[in-house]
């Protein structure tokens, strides 16, 4: 090698790694980029609650998952939703029906089989039920809380469905649906003005024909000036299905639990009477009929104990509504 061509290297070495050193680090730039962008946008995860769930779904060969183990695939997730903790991406959390994912598949000709016909099913289906963010907690705690919200969520959409259906008043061509709920927001607050100052758990629970029940709980505090804190999301439920109540004519009721530390619970009742709008309202029941709502098994009609430290109260007198809801459908 010459003299020139001994000198001449250094240089040669400095631009080879010029170039060499300005992709790599706009190919850095671009990946660091790509990681601030995959933090906006939001993912789902949809759970199988049960080891029954699990199971149907590993008849998939692509499911990455066995049925033998429930508590080891929620583990598998819990470490997947750190990971993504970790990396500042949110994800939301949904319930995944392994049933339905069949149904969905058959209708929209596609093969269940396939990671990317879960991923659709996913976005398009059950993201449309309930869901809560991830939070931290474990699987395990947060199933529960997740079940709650579906079993909410399912509860407004029979609710709504059945309002819905109340159509208009034949006589006036009123919104028979808007006007139960407006009664039902009526007879919610009236309920609780009359129950007073304290931690109330109020139920509400109306039958529905050829179904199960429609029931919504409540959770309300009343202040001593008169303030009242409640979740918007559970008197909304509440008064829809009181309302259906109202469009229905059918039985239910309501029995509220205030609660107290001290002197023990207060548990009062009404029973929901009348057999069209116009007239329906909440009827106080005595304290006898308290009782026997109270402790007795629902399904099966068999007594229940009575809980210690709680009196069971005659439901109290609600003032009637402010208007007589005359396009209601009857008399």
């Amino acid at each position: 090698m010459t003299s020139t061509a001994r000198r001449a290297q250094p240089g040669a070495q400095r631009r080879t790694t010029r170039r060499t050193r300005g992709p790599a680090r706009r190919a850095r730039r671009r990946t660091a980029a790509a990681r601030r962008l995959a933090r906006e946008i939001p993912g789902t995860l949809a759970i199988l609650p049960t080891p029954e769930d699990l199971a149907a779904m590993s008849r998939y060969r692509t499911f990455p998952f066995t049925g033998q183990d429930h508590l080891g695939y929620l583990r598998r997730l819990d470490g997947l939703l750190r990971t993504r903790a970790a990396q500042g991406r949110h994800t939301a959390l949904t319930l995944f029906d392994p049933g339905e994912y069949a149904t969905y598949c058959t209708d929209t000709g596609i093969d269940p089989d396939r990671p990317e016909s879960r991923a659709r099913y996913t976005t398009e289906v059950t993201t449309a039920g309930a869901t809560i963010p991830y939070t931290g907690r474990r699987i395990t705690d947060t199933l529960p809380v997740l079940l709650d919200e579906a079993v909410r969520q399912d509860t407004w959409d029979r609710a709504s469905t059945l309002l819905s259906a109340a159509g208009r008043c034949p006589t006036c061509d009123g919104d028979t649906a808007h006007d139960a709920f407006e009664h039902a927001s009526q007879a919610m607050l009236r309920l609780l003005g009359a129950l007073g100052p304290g931690r109330h758990h109020v139920v509400c629970s109306v039958t529905a024909s050829g179904d199960s029940p429609l029931l919504a709980t409540m959770h309300a505090t009343t202040h001593p000036d008169g303030r009242l804190h409640l979740a918007e999301a559970e008197a909304l439920i509440f008064c829809t299905v009181l309302a259906a109540g109202f469009t229905l004519g059918g039985a239910g009721g309501v029995v509220s639990r205030t609660l107290d530390d001290q002197h023990g619970d207060e548990v009062r009742g009404w029973s929901l009477r009348g057999w069209s709008l116009r007239g329906s309202w909440l009827t106080a029941l005595t304290a006898a009929e308290v009782f026997s709502a109270y402790c007795t098994d629902a399904r099966t009609g068999d007594p229940v104990s009575p809980e210690p430290g709680v009196d069971y109260l005659p439901g109290i007198a609600l003032p009637a509504p402010d208007y007589p809801h005359e396009h209601c459908g009857g008399t």
